[in-house]
């Protein structure tokens, strides 16, 4: 028992005089732009200008502007209505450009989804959607 009691000793010992050793500290001031700049990166969400420069880098893509055109949407109006946006709402829209789904991606995705949802069930005997498919229920 005696050197069990030694070994924790010296463990404890040690851990003291290591924790100690690497807890220096050093405090300095941080500016609100700072402060504000790593909010910004920790939640995704861009400051005015950036977001104002991100919503004019997606304006001027050719397909969107192509795509627009489709629609009869002038690009100059949109242009002006980004341009008369608050910051928060320009702030607001740059994240939902980043969220959006790209084209019919997601449309096949689910699409290919729910054909494998009811494939497994109609091989697990759950349903008969398929006639190609043999439960293993039989």
């Amino acid at each position: 028992m005696t050197r069990f009691k030694r070994s924790i000793a010296t463990l404890a010992a040690t851990s003291v005089l290591m924790a100690s050793a690497w807890s220096s500290v050093q405090a300095a001031t941080i500016s609100t732009q700072d402060i504000a700049a790593a909010q910004a990166a920790e939640t995704g969400t861009l400051d005015a200008t950036t977001a104002r420069a991100h919503i004019d880098a997606t304006l001027a893509r050719a397909d969107l502007q192509t795509a627009l055109q489709e629609r009869g949407v002038d690009i100059n109006q949109v242009r002006a209505r980004v341009a008369a946006m608050t910051d928060s709402e320009a702030q607001q829209l740059a994240a939902q450009i980043d969220q959006a789904p790209a084209g019919a991606a997601d449309i096949l995705g689910t699409l290919v989804f729910i054909f494998v949802l009811l494939l497994v069930t109609d091989i697990l005997g759950l349903t008969k959607v398929f006639p190609f498919t043999r439960s293993i229920r039989h």
